[in-house]
């Protein structure tokens, strides 16, 4: 059976760090487009970050929010099947479900968008407290 599932969530303090896993299992990610999304209590999924399909050549390989570029990187390991969200200087703004999902586009111009969406992971909480 295809599926994405998370791991790495937790409680963090403020300014802390924590890497988020989205391993595949059923089919490989090196086809796949990523999208990192989260939830916050009381509003919408927001897209985060997009890394686009391996072997990709546009030059668009990563896209990041604005509230998180130059804190959290996106990055894959095919041998793994693993997608990774490494998480530096996080705060309090950051606690929400985290979730992965492919996507079906190739390229990252933008940010992911939840209608492009073909596989969602079952999504990790992170709270960020002291």
């Amino acid at each position: 059976q295809a599926q994405l599932v998370e791991s790495g969530g937790g409680l963090v303090p403020p300014g802390g760090s924590m890497r988020l896993s989205c391993a595949a299992s059923g089919f490989s990610l090196y086809d796949y487009q990523i999208g990192w999304f989260r939830q916050a209590p009381g509003k919408e999924r927001e897209g985060i970050s997009c890394l686009s399909r391996s072997g990709d050549r546009s030059g668009a390989s990563t896209y990041y929010a604005d509230s998180v570029k130059g804190r959290f990187t996106i990055s894959r390991d095919n041998a793994k099947n693993t997608v990774f969200l490494q998480m530096n200087s996080l705060q309090r703004e950051d606690t929400a479900v985290y979730y992965c999902a492919t996507l079906s586009g190739v390229s990252c111009y933008s940010l992911p968008r939840a209608e492009n969406v073909r596989s969602w992971g079952q999504g990790t909480q992170v709270t960020v407290s002291s």
